[in-house]
């Protein structure tokens, strides 16, 4: 196993950029506007992981892979937002689709020492035994869902974050 100073150095947005696409999608239509969502799952730290928890609250639910440079740069990104807007009642949930559980759990290491503790959200591994959810079939990294209080999808976007998704976002939490 690679040390975590060792694979800081060689995790370059060059080599993230040239990973190719996992085995992870799954056959399954792609949710349309206004469908309600579920998740079920264990998180990084081993306890559940359900969206039904956030009842009331508007969530942002993010899957990628560790070894994409763009879904690294867009949780940045999204852990500013959740970090200044977790207390109107936001949610960020990562949802990891690393094919393998030592990939997850290095990426989750390396979050230990490379992030704050206040900017750490909950983050499910989709490859998991057990995992369960409603989002379907995701092909581009990343994929990006806003859900309302509803949990009802008002927005998905696969790739980058656009500028009107932030303000569609920020209206969401009002």
């Amino acid at each position: 196993m690679m040390d975590k100073r060792a694979f800081l150095q060689t995790f370059t947005a060059s080599a993230l950029a040239s990973t190719q696409l996992g085995a992870w999608a799954q056959p399954a239509p792609v949710p349309t506007k206004g469908a309600q969502h579920q998740l079920s799952g264990t998180g990084s730290d081993g306890k559940p992981v359900m969206l039904s928890d956030f009842k009331g609250k508007v969530c942002l639910v993010s899957f990628f892979t560790a070894g994409c440079a763009l879904c690294v740069n867009e949780l940045r990104l999204m852990r500013e937002f959740y970090t200044n807007n977790r207390q109107r009642d936001f949610v960020l949930l990562g949802v990891n689709l690393d094919d393998k559980s030592a990939d997850f759990m290095q990426y989750i290491d390396l979050l230990k020492v490379s992030v704050p503790a206040e900017q750490r959200f909950p983050i499910a591994w989709r490859n998991a035994p057990g995992h369960q959810d409603s989002f379907g079939a995701i092909t581009r990294r990343p994929t990006h869902y806003v859900l309302n209080r509803q949990h009802q999808q008002v927005l998905r976007r696969e790739g980058s974050f656009q500028p009107t998704d932030w303000d569609d976002l920020w209206i969401s939490l009002n």
